[in-house]
């Protein structure tokens, strides 16, 4: 399994602000890009958005359902990306004095990742969310400082 953990300089509420918006996606999940609801209301359970992976030269669309909310404690996500199989995504969310500490645990499900699944495998994924983390979090502390979000008045607080 890669763990990884990150403080966002923002309260839990801003972080939800930004999960909660499925078009912003594309912008900090590395390998992605323009995000898009696809069924349900994001991000409730069974709800579902796609978006563009790219792998070299070649593009595919990929999908993530929602598996499991426990707003404001955790996101929980299975990424379908094609050849590549199927990864869970968990966002475990804890505030932290007043900013917020997310632990993001991801391993694969199904596909080439479920079966190879090994240390060499999560060692590219922790390479990963050493990017994904401080992109989500440059996203939050932009995001709610242009849409003047404020502690405790948004969604997950």
């Amino acid at each position: 399994m890669a763990v990884r953990h990150h403080i966002i300089d923002r309260p839990p509420s801003a972080l939800w602000a930004v999960l909660d918006e499925e078009t912003l996606y594309g912008k900090w999940v590395v390998g992605t890009s323009e995000s898009r609801r696809e069924s349900g209301t994001w991000p409730e359970t069974g709800s579902a958005i796609t978006y563009t992976v790219r792998l070299g030269p070649k593009e595919f669309t990929g999908r993530t359902v929602v598996r499991r909310i426990d707003r404001p404690h955790a996101l929980e996500l299975e990424a379908e990306s094609g050849p590549l199989g199927s990864a869970r995504i968990s966002f475990d969310i804890r505030p932290w004095g007043e900013k917020t500490l997310v632990l993001l645990d991801e391993h694969p499900l199904r596909g080439p990742g479920g079966v190879l699944h090994n240390s060499l495998l999560d060692i590219a994924i922790q390479i990963r969310h050493r990017t994904m983390l401080p992109r989500l979090a440059r996203l939050v502390e932009a995001w709610t400082s242009e849409t003047g979000a404020r502690a405790g008045t948004g969604p997950g607080e």
